[in-house]
């Protein structure tokens, strides 16, 4: 494949990185999943992810969240080595059903992460209450995650991540099983989630629309072995609406472009 896509976003906003890529390979089962990875997440950016299906953007994530450690290179958390998960740095899986617990309700779910963190007992209702409300699931304490749709369930994961008071959210495909109107309403929320808490994103998708409507950039990955082909920043006005900014001659061009770039590296 050429190289047409590679177009690196300089660092010029001043901020300070988050995470950190630096000469990153990675090898499981004796296959390299991702080879020479070098890629610097901003403070309180919005990154998206995108790539065929098995070029290792899950993978990515992982070695993100200290889940796996590279065999070259080496990935930082604010210039400190990330070599095993941290409370400031929450993931939200795309399985909700299999994150929550069932025989927790959606308090206890959420009273997991303030127990986990040593919250005194005294405080944990009105946290909860609070993080219910901010997900859109006020009235809900007393459900359990079976008695919730897919929509209110991938809410919950959202809260008792917000619980941990992350500095950095992890998102791989958290959408991805849900019906498009639910999915826009919580592509929003996040949004909304995300500035006000002022934390770092990496989000997983598939979806080219999604990276696009999310994201302050978005890169692309190439398959067998996982590396990154396409980086381009998303230069849409914010706050972003489901209509008009798909509806933006940028978002159209940034969408054909990243739709080239699949249609390629698949070949």
């Amino acid at each position: 494949m050429t190289k047409p896509y590679l177009r690196p976003v300089p660092d010029a906003s001043g901020r300070d990185v988050a995470i950190d890529f630096s000469g990153v390979t990675l090898d499981l089962g004796g296959k390299t999943i991702l080879k020479g990875i070098d890629l610097k997440v901003k403070q309180g950016e919005f990154l998206c992810i995108i790539g065929a299906s098995g070029c290792g953007k899950t993978t990515a994530l992982r070695l993100a969240a200290g889940l796996y450690q590279p065999n070259e290179g080496r990935v930082t958390f604010e210039g400190e080595p990330m070599r095993t998960p941290r409370r400031d740095v929450a993931i939200i899986f795309q399985d909700y059903g299999k994150a929550l617990l069932p025989w927790r309700t959606a308090a206890g779910n959420i009273s997991l992460a303030l127990e986990t963190m040593g919250v005194p007992v005294t405080q944990r209702d009105g946290r909860i209450a609070e993080l219910l409300k901010k997900v859109g699931l006020p009235g809900h304490a007393d459900k359990y995650p079976a008695e919730m749709s897919g929509g209110m369930q991938q809410r919950l994961q959202i809260a008792r991540c917000l619980a941990q008071e992350p500095k950095v959210l992890l998102m791989d495909e958290p959408f991805g099983a849900l019906d498009a109107m639910t999915r826009q309403g919580l592509q929003d929320e996040v949004l909304a989630l995300v500035a006000a808490s002022g934390a770092t994103a990496i989000f997983v998708t598939h979806d080219l629309e999604e990276a696009i409507y999310l994201g302050d950039r978005v890169i692309g990955l190439l398959p067998h072995p996982g590396r990154i082909g396409i980086e381009t920043e998303v230069r849409l006005p914010r706050p972003r609406h489901q209509l008009t900014t798909r509806e933006d001659p940028e978002f159209l061009r940034l969408r054909r472009e990243l739709f080239d770039f699949i249609k390629e590296s698949e070949q």
